[in-house]
Order: C-alpha cells, then structure tokens, then sequence
C-alpha cells in the first residue's frame, strides 16, 4: 500500500470518528442543548438536508475541472463551518444554517470522495480500494460513537458541545492530512469532451435507480430499526444500539473477506446478490413478528447478519462500478450524479418509516420490493454497461 492510499485512510478515519461523535447525536443537540423543540428541530435539520441536494451537480464539475483533492478539502472545511454554526445556533433559523452548511458540505464530500479514492489508488480496478475505504470509515465512525456515548454519560450537557468542538478540529485535521501527505498518482486532466452529459447516458441513470432502490434499505435500517424495535415490538431500550454495534464490527472488518468470497462474481452479480441478501433481511425481519418475546432479541441480531452481508457484498461493487463505467473525461459528474442514488433514499426513508403507523408489515414490504426490484433491475444492465466495468480484472 502506497504512503498516499495510507495517508487517505488516516485522513478518513480522522473525519469518520469526528462525524460518528456528532452525526447521530445531532437532532438531540438541538432539542436538549438549543432548545428547539422536536417538531421544529426535525423540520430544520431535514429542511438542511434537502437544501444540499443541489451541490452535487456543482461538485461533479469542479471535480472534472479542478481534481478531486482540492474539493474534497474544500468539503471538509465546510463542514467545519456547519459544525461550527451548530455550536453557536441559538434558535430555529441558525440551526437551518448550520444544518445546511453541513449538507452542503457532505454532498460535496461524497460527490468527491470517490474519485479522489479511485486515482489515489491508481489503474486497475477499485472494488479492494473501496472496501478498505468502508471498512476504515465504519470502524472509525462506531469508536466516534463510543467515545461520544461515554462523555454524555460522564459529562452531561457539556459533553455535547465537546463532541461537536471535536467534530470540527477532526475536519480541520483531516484537510490538513490532504494538503500535505496525499498526491495524486496521475495528474488530473481537464475536461475536454464538453458533450458527455449524464442525463444521456440511460444505462447509466438506470443504474443510479437501481442502486437507489438499494440505498433505501440502508436508510431503512438505521432510522427505522430504533422505530421497529421501540415503538411497535417495545424491546429493550438497549437493543438498537447493539444492532448498530455488531453492524459497525462486521463492516469495519469484513469488506476485504467478502470481495474475496465473491471474486468469481462479476460486479453486477455481487450487487444483485446484495440486493438480494436486503430482500431477504426484510423478510427475516418481518418473521419477528412471530417469534416468541423471549427469542426476539437473539433473533434480531441474527437477521442483522444478513443485512451485514448485503451491505459488504454490494457496497465496494458499487462503487468501483460507477466509478468504472463513467467515462474518464467526466467522472466527477458522473459520480456527482450516482451519489444521487443515496442522498434520494435518505429523504424518502423517515416517510417510510412513518408507515409503521400504518401496519407493522407495511415498510418491510416496500423496502423489500425495492430491494427485489434491484435485483430485476440490475439483470437487465449488464450487456449495456461497459463489459471491463462490469467484468474487470481480479483486484
């Protein structure tokens, strides 16, 4: 591994951990230490999140004309800036700033990260790179989580303001390790091929949707799990908490042991077999619902077992797969485009969510059609995606 995918790493961890100690913690921070109340807390923070929808198109063009590594610093900084307007919001409408500031910041972030990934690794194919990208980031943001549990429990309120100071200082440190240790392994070229336009390429917009279709699961599980579990089974308070847990310790260590297991599948195949596994998660999960009380706790966190292994089978897939099949003159706008995939399904998610309401059974249906639906979908997009990205070489 090259000092500079080294330097990368640490650079990701560092930001990962500061996000873990604030980013869960959020909506709390501006109901119990501003003092917004729920409705309008949550109304402003989601007001925040819409209003970052519009960077990606933006970033994928800077990334095309200036690189990657000056956007992904120039993100990192942003979100400094949105943490940093959290820590002196004293009301609703600052907090809309802050939140804003912050979505910008991490659309630009994601709508970057990938191709600064992909040529800090260099040629060949991306699928290992990606995996110990996720894997450094889902471990670093589970021990930020832990560290930002224990000062809640130790310091009150106080250790609040403490996380969200820590948060900024680590995208401070994170851009500094950029600028100083992380060179890119080919000069970035500009574009120079103006009639490359995402919006004509329908293979490719189809596998934005499809990929979507997938992304709602993962949405699905970490704001409708505390739901399920509380609201309809009324489970043991600790319980969502664990699931997230033993969820962070199978990503943080199994990306690399999963590409393995599935090198003989094409990237298509891996990710239909994810979605496949996400399919089957939401049927697991609704079994819950006939299992006797004492047996839910274990067998919820046996059915988060088949979430794991979706998520590690389709996540680095994916990402190598939009990263390979973007034409090389406008990755940033292609890759811009394809977070689009992700940042949909996280505006869709709490209204699925709130479908409990409705039924039990309801929103693991849907998330599970969706997840069938990207199995079906990705079948048909194999002989129209670029074959040495759907079929590349052994990474």
């Amino acid at each position: 591994m090259t000092r500079d995918r080294v330097a990368l790493l640490c650079a990701l961890g560092i930001d990962n951990f500061g996000s873990g100690l604030f980013l869960p913690l959020a909506l709390v921070y501006v109901t119990q230490v501003v003092g917004v109340p729920l409705a309008v807390a949550g109304t402003a923070v989601t007001l925040g999140a819409v209003g970052g929808l519009v960077v990606p198109p933006l970033a994928g063009r800077l990334v095309d004309r200036v690189g990657p590594r000056a956007v992904v610093i120039c993100a990192q900084l942003l979100q400094a800036a949105g943490v940093g307007a959290y820590l002196i919001a004293g009301s609703a409408g600052p907090v809309v700033v802050a939140a804003v500031l912050l979505s910008a910041g991490q659309q630009l972030f994601y709508s970057s990260l990938f191709v600064l990934i992909a040529d800090v690794a260099g040629d060949g194919p991306k699928d290992r790179p990606f995996a110990e990208v996720g894997m450094v980031r889902a471990a670093s943001f589970g021990l930020g989580g832990l560290v930002a549990g224990a000062m809640l429990t130790w310091l009150g309120k106080a250790g609040y303001r403490i996380a969200l100071t820590a948060d900024a200082l680590t995208f401070f440190l994170a851009a500094l390790i950029l600028v100083f240790f992380v060179r890119l392994a080919r000069p970035h070229r500009p574009v120079c091929e103006r009639s490359v336009r995402v919006l004509r390429d329908r293979p490719y917009l189809a596998l934005i949707v499809f990929s979507g279709l997938f992304g709602l699961s993962l949405d699905f599980f970490l704001i409708g799990t505390p739901v399920f579990v509380l609201d309809r089974l009324h489970g043991p308070v600790w319980l969502p908490g664990t699931i997230l847990a033993l969820l962070t310790v199978l990503t943080s260590v199994g990306g690399t042991l999963a590409l393995r297991l599935t090198a003989r599948l094409t990237r298509i195949a891996a990710m239909r077999a994810g979605s496949a596994l996400f399919s089957a998660w939401c049927l697991v999960s609704l079994g819950v619902l006939l299992v006797p009380d004492a047996w839910r706790v274990v067998y919820l966190l046996v059915s988060t077992l088949v979430f794991a292994a979706g998520d590690l089978v389709f996540g680095p897939r994916s990402g190598a797969l939009a990263e390979a099949a973007a034409p090389p003159v406008a990755r940033g706008r292609y890759l811009a485009a394809y977070q689009y995939a992700f940042t949909v399904a996280q505006v869709i998610a709490p209204a699925v969510v709130a479908l409990f309401s409705v039924a039990d059974w309801l929103p693991w249906v849907l998330v599970g059609a969706c997840a069938g639906l990207a199995v079906a979908g990705l079948g048909t997009l194999g002989s129209r995606l670029p074959a040495s990205a759907v079929a590349p070489g052994q990474s």
